[in-house]
């Protein structure tokens, strides 16, 4: 009887809890507030979980977890974004996962989060029967409750409605009285339900069978012979070598490339296409060759794999030299920049395989060390304003206006406020300073405008804020005005040509048709 009563009272402490953070969730999130709010309604959530589940106190895994949340949760408040988001809600999906399940590898864990969140979706219906049944001290169910207060309320409403059609003064009285409109309860309740959909599942989570554990590569599938792998491996090696060779001559000597042939093509046409090239190189490693085999202990097709994934290295590195033209040629984008730290997560990746085909380490083992390494570089990515980096590095780098494109510093929003200060203040024609003026007026004033709503507010936009308000100081310059309006990049439209006015004798000659 004290165990059934303990577990009431943890399912009725969940339950309050769940209320308590619908509720924060509404007064945040239901008008559109997606600043620091998000960083704290992380934060309530953490505590709530440490709160209700005192396992997750107890493990050291399940504690690395939740710390890992908490910490997202302070990244949200300084500057809330999609990815710190999904990083804080897989998170806190590992923390109360962990103390029901063993961690395997990062692709079983993955399909294990997918499939809480998918199954946590039906779980508040099928625990709001339990919730109807969920007995007091004395025994009393809210069902109870409900059945004996039913024929009370339902008659009390027809009763108040027909007093007040035979009373005036009770009319006027509940004349007064404003209903929330249907839409507004509508809207309320698919907010409400889709939090606690997401909510209830970690306050009440579940345990998720994937079957039993196995490598992931099948162990039925079979390994090429020695000698066809030799023979693959020498022919890829030769043709990677031409190509490295190629890379060698024209992007790290700057040898002079042929007519019709620019070094911004050599470099962008082969940026992306060569890390494609690297990544089916590690499939084809990965599933030719298993530790312990027979072909990976032959010497010969070791030696070839070494020195393939090397030329794929290589490859990579030759891919990143070309991005890097790229961007000195043209400028630097967020995507650009992501693209750059992808190029070192596959590289990484090909160093990795090669350790596990060396040391002899399992599928799981290469698995989790790539998802460690490129959980790394996403929380990096959480934490730095691409950006605002993408902007600074176009601004330093820009040898005048020509090499600028302000469409996109507009585009990146206050973001590129700071640098946009930078470019006004450096500006060498007063056209130029005059349509960065223009840009980060706008973009301060959007910041401003985030930044007064509470909601909206971040740490970072006010810090950004603050520091753009000490660079321009009490007297900011203002933009020229422009009746006819600007361009994305801050150009000013030039007036439009008046109409040719009609010759003077054209109303007499058509009068005299007439």
């Amino acid at each position: 009887m004290t165990t059934i009563c303990r577990s009431c009272h943890s399912f009725a402490r969940k339950v309050i809890v769940a209320v308590m953070l619908v509720t924060t969730a509404d007064i945040f999130f239901y008008w559109g507030g997606f600043g620091a709010v998000l960083g704290v309604f992380a934060l309530a959530w953490v505590a709530s979980l440490a709160w209700v589940h005192p396992k997750l106190r107890q493990h050291p895994g399940p504690r690395i977890a939740l710390g890992s949340a908490f910490l997202l949760g302070l990244i949200l408040i300084d500057d809330p974004s999609f990815l710190a988001v999904v990083l804080c809600m897989i998170a806190i999906g590992t923390a109360v996962l962990l103390p029901r399940h063993v961690y395997d590898d990062a692709v079983r864990w993955f399909l294990r989060l997918a499939a809480f969140a998918l199954i946590g979706v039906v779980r508040p219906f099928a625990d709001a029967r339990r919730i109807v049944t969920l007995p007091t001290r004395d025994g009393v169910t809210l069902r109870n409750v409900a059945a004996a207060l039913a024929p009370a309320l339902i008659g009390g409403a027809i009763f108040i409605a027909l007093f007040a059609s035979a009373n005036p003064l009770l009319a006027r009285a509940f004349a007064f009285v404003r209903l929330p409109d249907n839409w507004s309860v509508f809207a309320h309740l698919i907010f409400w339900s889709f939090m606690l959909a997401i909510l209830w599942p970690t306050l009440r989570p579940r345990s998720i069978r994937l079957g039993s554990a196995r490598e992931a590569i099948p162990r039925n599938v079979r390994e090429l012979p020695v000698g066809t792998l030799v023979l693959t491996l020498a022919t890829f090696n030769a043709l990677f070598a031409i190509e490295n060779l190629l890379d060698i001559v024209f992007l790290w000597s700057n040898a002079p490339l042929p007519d019709g042939v620019t070094l911004a093509d050599y470099a962008h046409r082969g940026a992306y296409t060569l890390i494609a090239t690297a990544l089916l190189a590690a499939l084809f490693v990965l599933v030719a060759l298993r530790p312990g085999g027979p072909a990976a202990e032959d010497k010969r097709v070791r030696t070839l794999v070494i020195l393939w994934i090397a030329q794929n290295v290589l490859l990579v590195a030759s891919s990143v030299l070309r991005l890097s033209d790229y961007i000195q040629a043209y400028s630097m984008t967020v995507l650009r920049l992501s693209a750059l730290a992808w190029m070192a997560l596959v590289a990484v990746g090909l160093i990795l395989i090669c350790w596990r085909l060396v040391t002899g380490r399992s599928t799981s083992w290469l698995i989790n060390a790539n998802a460690l390494a490129a959980a790394l570089v996403l929380l990096a990515a959480s934490v730095v304003d691409l950006g605002a980096v993408a902007a600074s590095w176009n601004v330093r780098h820009a040898r005048d206006a020509s090499d600028l494109d302000l469409c996109y510093l507009n585009r990146l929003g206050s973001a590129a406020l700071l640098p946009l200060i930078e470019l006004e203040r450096r500006a060498g024609t007063a056209e130029l300073r005059d349509r960065a003026t223009y840009l980060s007026d706008q973009a301060m004033n959007d910041l401003r405008w985030r930044q007064d709503d509470w909601r909206n507010w971040t740490w970072r936009g006010a810090r950004r804020l603050s520091r753009a308000e000490t660079l321009l100081g009490p007297s900011p310059r203002k933009p020229i005005a422009a009746p006819n309006g600007r361009a994305c990049d801050g150009a000013i439209y030039p007036p439009s040509e008046p109409e040719p006015a009609p010759s003077p004798l054209e109303p007499l000659t058509k009068g005299a048709r007439q």
